[in-house]
């Protein structure tokens, strides 16, 4: 067991700053051609933030644990909603002011209802995964034109804060790919050390992405996340984990469903999707509000979604120990 321990904590950690990595290169390349900082936001910083889980996706399917990529996909988006934003707002309450992001938050509603309704036959199917990419590319476009028709959103200033823009491009370049190999290389190391740790303890691979990997793909994210809102970027700490929750409702279960289509477990659809989705529901009534100012999500209900992560996580491991 200690082999694959070492091997998960060294890729986790190894994820987390290449992933981080991966977004400083890309965003810089992409100022220095002239895109505006609010589109490298809504677009860039959100595929960062999920390439660990989409490669992950891709290192799981190809090796034939799609359960690990199901688990990690829609355990990482109740982590990013209930651990992440929840103990962020612990701190100081988080309101939501950008009119893109209010936007934003109804869209990825959809999108996990969607994506929800896809696997509710308990089978990811290729047309299912075509459905889910091509549905995230139209994502994509419509937040380019949101971009493009909102250029003074309050969350523009925001990323443009975060983005280096006195970066050589040579070394942005090399940056960028030498993060996108070591993503590589530690998430085939995450998923080889997850299997086998599923193996000796006798637990599922669906076990282990919910749990272990879910929460250990958002830990960073939690960090960035509550320096952001101790900074008062308020815009970017939502808009990250809601960028980063879209593509993994729709990316990696996209890619899994595409590379190795197959059945779910029963437990994805009767427990983890209804927790899915009723934490993104709560996202939305606490974000979007009903003013024009816009909602928030203050200390109690910041102290809800942390309690429910854990009731979740102790869920799991009771129901584990009980098969």
């Amino acid at each position: 067991m200690l082999l694959p321990i070492f091997s998960i904590v060294v890729s986790l950690a190894l994820l987390a700053i290449s992933a981080d990595k991966f977004v400083d290169g890309a965003s810089s390349i992409a100022y220095k051609f002239g895109i505006s900082p609010l589109l490298i936001g809504l677009t860039i910083v959100s595929f960062g933030t999920s390439a660990p889980e989409m490669l992950i996706a891709v290192m799981s399917a190809t090796s034939g644990n799609s359960a690990i990529a199901v688990g990690n996909a829609i355990g990482s988006n109740i982590a990013n909603i209930a651990l992440i934003l929840g103990a962020a707002s612990l701190f100081i309450p988080i309101p939501v002011a950008s009119t893109v992001l209010r936007r934003e938050i109804p869209l990825l509603l959809g999108v996990v209802l969607f994506s929800t309704a896809l696997i509710y036959d308990l089978h990811l199917s290729k047309t299912d995964g075509i459905a889910l990419l091509v549905t995230l590319v139209l994502c994509l476009l419509w937040l380019v034109w949101q971009g493009k028709s909102q250029p003074d959103d309050a969350i523009g200033d925001e990323y443009e804060d975060n983005v280096d823009v006195k970066a050589d491009t040579k070394n942005s370049v090399l940056i960028t790919i030498t993060a996108l190999i070591v993503l590589l290389v530690s998430s085939k190391t995450l998923v080889w050390g997850a299997v086998e740790i599923a193996r000796a303890a006798n637990v599922s691979e669906l076990m282990i992405g919910l749990s272990i990997i879910a929460v250990g793909t958002s830990l960073p994210e939690l960090a960035a996340t509550i320096a952001s809102v101790l900074r008062k970027e308020f815009g970017l700490a939502i808009g990250s984990i809601v960028g980063s929750n879209m593509f993994n409702a729709l990316a990696v279960l996209g890619i899994v469903a595409t590379l190795a289509p197959g059945d779910l477990d029963i437990m994805v659809r009767n427990r983890d999707a209804m927790v899915h989705i009723a934490l993104t529901i709560a996202l939305f009534i606490f974000c979007v509000g009903w003013k024009k100012a816009g909602g928030r999500i203050n200390r109690v209900e910041g102290l809800m979604f942390v309690i429910a992560f854990v009731a979740y996580q102790s869920l799991l491991y009771l129901q584990e120990a009980t098969v």
